[in-house]
């Protein structure tokens, strides 16, 4: 396939008819474009599963970074204790024929994207402020054995939980896979040791004291690249530092917008279109 765009979008979250909106007003082809997703592509919006089965109906090379609640829905289907509340968009992906194999597609899904030639990183929250390239990629790859492994429900078993705050590579398998699974897709504020803080709201102009938001202190080795992330609402479409972060997150499922990164011969243009 010879790719003419590569268009990357903010979080869906079972916002299905925006979708269709925006890849009409794109005038998406998927024979020729690629679709990159940002991640948390189900809950709250009311039509996840239309979501999840235009998306995975779409086949090779589109694809998603994987989201927090893209997890959250991994840990539902597998009845994780911490996920006690019934949902009812879960609900219908796991009663649907296809929900099988639209779970198991998830399973598949990178927690980060690197096109070298490019240069852009797609990831849903960000990059821990002391990782280059190399052990992003490192790091996410791991996460991604796991779920795509036989002990995926062992992964799925320690992966929620705010502690340890910080990443480190010495720390046991499964709690460094916890670590690595926060800062990927659940990480706002930072401080430049790693140091997660991971309650607040994600209000910009009252960050936590003594942090930062991540994409102020990334690691210098990724000054030639683009990070494109979603996951953080309230910052909405946020081009940081002349496009070294670029949030896609501009709150659809909240009545904001859903927007679209478009990069096509060496530019880059956005486009969005307003949400109910």
């Amino acid at each position: 396939m010879s790719t003419r765009r590569h268009i990357f979008i903010g979080d869906l979250q079972g916002c299905w008819e925006a979708f269709g909106r925006l890849l009409d007003k794109l005038r998406f082809d998927p024979a020729s474009d690629r679709l990159c997703l940002a991640g948390d592509l189900v809950n709250r919006g009311g039509q996840s599963l239309k979501v999840l089965r235009e998306v995975v109906g779409l086949g090779e090379p589109h694809f998603s970074v994987l989201g927090n609640h893209d997890l959250h829905l991994l840990a539902y289907a597998h009845r994780h204790p911490k996920v006690r509340k019934k949902n009812p968009e879960f609900e219908r992906i796991l009663d649907h024929a296809q929900g099988h194999e639209m779970l198991d597609w998830l399973r598949r899904q990178p927690l980060v994207w690197m096109n070298d030639d490019l240069q852009i990183a797609l990831v849903h929250a960000g990059i821990d402020p002391r990782w280059d390239p190399d052990q992003a990629r490192r790091a996410a790859s791991e996460v991604t054995a796991a779920l795509r492994g036989p002990r995926f429900s062992k992964f799925i078993d320690h992966m929620y939980g705010n502690q340890p705050a910080r990443w480190m590579p010495e720390q046991k398998r499964y709690v460094r896979l916890r670590t690595t699974t926060n800062v990927l897709t659940r990480m706002r504020f930072v401080q430049a040791d790693g140091h997660l803080e991971l309650e607040s709201s994600g209000d910009l102009q009252n960050p936590p004291a003594g942090y930062r938001p991540w994409f102020e202190l990334l690691n210098p080795s990724w000054r030639h690249w683009s990070i494109v992330f979603g996951h953080w609402s309230m910052l909405g479409y946020h081009n940081h530092a002349d496009g070294r972060a670029i949030c896609l997150d501009s709150g659809c499922v909240w009545g904001g917008a859903l927007t679209a990164l478009v990069v096509e011969d060496g530019q880059r243009s956005m486009v969005q279109i307003g949400c109910k």
